[in-house]
């Protein structure tokens, strides 16, 4: 906080270039296959060819929306079209053999894109850079080259859901790609949708996508703790950004239920053995703490746009934990109305809580420096006052999930 004003960080928003604004961030190598699978390339995405698409990559346009707002800083996740993909990165499946180079060859022309947008605008934006699994050493190797440019939004974790061909996330095969994020002090970032499988075209696909994504989402969190990542690194830090909060006391509850149960079943192999022992063999020593204990000390949710329900939850969650996000330019997310989302989210909660979530939380894990911030918050960020009053009214035209009636918390 800044006198009687809040430093709002969102800790999820999106941004990318034009399509065609890629290539001068491309090696010249790929210039003429990109020129010829831009030519034919049709966009699916309505809110891509809209009039309001600069949003994405119009910088001063993009301060203004954010400060008008009430937001001074954001974390910066993918949303446009990079090169060589079928969809935005989030979505897309992972690469062939023969699609890996040009796909690899896209992100990093996205990283390059997203280094200079984040320094037209100096410590106001964290940059999530990404990656491929299918070549480890690769992806540690622009893991180095992207904080090196700049970025200080940590490395966006692609997910491997069934069918994709590629090792499961408790694997060992990843620990270079966790050793180096431990070692440089960067977040690794699971973002939700981007782990989902395929689902068709039939009329339920919609909705079961919207039933599964999010925990399709969330296995990267029981997938690291019980492959023991955290163990091994230490200085680990996972953020798990939209896919709500309220999930996570249950499924913790549930985590240290099974971790108790297989470690106990293990210990007991040769005495009163049961069923169950050889699936905790070895447990205890590779995870080392048990999954409650690996929260509190590693993992933060990036919980945008947080309902009242949630919010009610936020001593079981962490207050240290929850970084509030707007989701901006999703048309889900509480733009041009996240002073009122932080009303109904948060109004009547103790101010020192309201700036942990909706800002503190934030600096301390993507590294913001929040005097410097403070002078732009002074001049834009929302009133003390403001945020006290409770919100009896969503805005008639806002689309975000946060202002919907009858939230309740959900299984996952």
């Amino acid at each position: 906080m800044t006198g009687d004003r809040y430093t709002v960080i969102s800790a999820d928003c999106h941004a990318g270039a034009d399509l065609l604004d890629y290539r001068p961030y491309l090696e010249s190598r790929h210039h003429d296959a990109f020129d010829a699978w831009a030519a034919t390339y049709v966009n699916p995405y309505e809110d891509l060819l809209a009039d309001t698409a600069d949003r994405n990559w119009n910088s001063e346009r993009r301060i203004a929306d954010l400060e008008a707002d009430g937001i001074v800083a954001e974390v910066v996740f993918p949303n446009t079209i990079p090169p060589f993909f079928p969809s935005a990165s989030l979505m897309a499946p992972a690469p062939t053999r023969e699609e890996y180079e040009r796909r690899r060859a896209g992100l990093r022309a996205h990283n390059r894109w997203l280094a200079d947008f984040c320094a037209a605008a100096p410590g106001r934006r964290a940059g999530v850079f990404q990656i491929l699994l299918n070549d480890v050493e690769e992806a540690v190797g622009e893991i180095r080259r992207s904080v090196d440019a700049g970025l200080t939004g940590g490395v966006l974790l692609p997910g491997t859901p069934p069918g994709s061909g590629l090792p499961e996330l408790y694997s060992s095969a990843y620990d270079p790609i966790w050793a180096v994020c431990a070692e440089l002090g960067v977040p690794v970032n699971h973002h939700a949708g981007s782990a989902s499988p395929p689902l068709g075209d039939e009329p339920a696909a919609r909705a079961v996508f919207m039933v599964e994504t999010t925990w399709f989402s969330h296995r990267a969190l029981w997938h690291l703790v019980f492959g023991g990542a955290f163990r091994r690194h230490p200085e680990l830090r996972l953020v798990l950004t939209e896919q709500g909060s309220g999930w996570i006391p249950a499924v913790l509850d549930m985590l240290d239920y099974y971790h108790a149960r297989l470690v106990a079943a293990a210990r007991s192999r040769g005495a009163a053995e049961t069923a169950e022992s050889k699936f905790g063999a070895g447990l205890a020593e590779a995870m080392g703490k048990g999954p409650s204990e690996v929260w509190r000390e590693n993992c933060f949710v990036g919980a945008s746009f947080m309902r009242p329900h949630e919010a009610a939850l936020r001593d079981r969650i962490g207050l240290d934990k929850i970084m509030w996000g707007s989701d901006y330019p999703h048309d889900e997310g509480t733009h041009p109305y996240s002073r009122e989302g932080l009303r109904a989210a948060y109004a009547g909660l103790p101010r020192d809580e309201i700036a942990a979530m909706a800002g503190g939380n934030a600096a301390r894990v993507y590294g913001f420096d929040l005097d410097r911030l403070g002078t732009i918050a002074a001049r834009v960020g929302p009133t003390v006052s403001e945020l006290d009053e409770p919100l009896k009214e969503p805005p008639a035209d806002a689309t975000s999930p946060v202002f919907a009636p009858g939230g309740a918390v959900r299984v996952w």
